[in-house]
């Protein structure tokens, strides 16, 4: 009895989160964002700086495992590659990044529980905090990585290998100013066991606009602008954003270029190593 008394003590003792292997990286960024968030630029920092990214790679690699993903390279880095805040780019997904020159082919892999912790810390960003929720949010593919928007235009019905327990992907367009136009990006994320994968293809394939959508969005930027918001041109511009999308997200799946688009997601998927 005395012996069992003593077990619960130690148990209870313990925080929660110690044994999960996450916390370790989730310190260790933290520290890093904290130090290098206050300092002053030069040359030391910089080092001392890329140093820090270095370990948190080290750290990831250790969390993860080995991962091969067709098309690219082998050499993985940490998709968080500051730790300086404000600086562009700050707070993208944390796991390991891999991409091709320039960018046209990037995966980041990572999991369950940082997924969870990151969809938590940009909480107020908007962002959905189920996960089924934020892999059809155009906040996920907006955030995760690179530095600009992200549209979501429409969903693409891929198959779900039996492995996986989740499988998503989207057809959109990203850019740094308008993000109106045939979507040409699709973005593929899947989970397996704890595991979490997402791959971005820009340039991917080739869609055409849809008329009545293209209606729609003039119809909606011919509305007067509320002089009563401060922001209402952008106000008014968001609302035919959503409006467009909605038409093209409903449109698409009669249009020519759609059973491409699905066939080029699956291709996608299927570059992923889910056995």
């Amino acid at each position: 009895m005395r012996s069992f008394a003593l077990l619960c003590l130690l148990v209870f003792a313990t925080p929660a989160h110690a044994a999960a292997p996450e916390q370790h990286y989730l310190d260790l960024r933290d520290r890093g964002i904290a130090k290098f968030s206050k300092a002053a630029e030069s040359d030391e920092t910089s080092k001392q700086h890329d140093a820090a990214i270095k370990e948190l790679t080290g750290v990831l690699r250790s969390l993860i495992g080995p991962i091969t993903i067709k098309g690219l390279p082998a050499e993985a880095k940490s998709n968080v590659d500051t730790l300086y805040k404000g600086d562009s780019g700050f707070g993208h997904l944390d796991g390991l990044g891999f991409a091709t020159e320039g960018d046209k082919l990037q995966a980041v892999v990572t999991t369950t529980a940082l997924l969870k912790h990151w969809l938590a810390e940009h909480r107020e960003d908007g962002m959905p905090q189920e996960i089924d929720a934020a892999f059809k949010s155009d906040r996920f593919y907006y955030q995760a990585i690179q530095d600009s928007a992200f549209g979501k235009y429409a969903e693409l019905p891929i198959t779900k290998p039996a492995s996986a327990s989740v499988a998503v992907a989207v057809l959109g367009l990203r850019g740094n100013g308008d993000i109106k136009g045939p979507p040409s990006e699709i973005d593929v994320v899947a989970i397996q066991g704890d595991k979490v994968f997402f791959l971005a293809a820009s340039d991917a394939v080739k869609t055409a606009e849809i008329p009545a959508c293209e209606k729609v969005w003039k119809q909606m930027m011919a509305k007067p602008i509320n002089k009563k918001d401060p922001r209402g041109d952008m106000t008014r511009e968001d609302n035919a954003m959503t409006a467009f999308t909605a038409c093209f997200a409903k449109e698409a799946p009669s249009q020519g270029w759609f059973a491409a688009a699905v066939k080029k997601a699956q291709i996608q998927l299927d570059m992923l190593p889910l056995r």
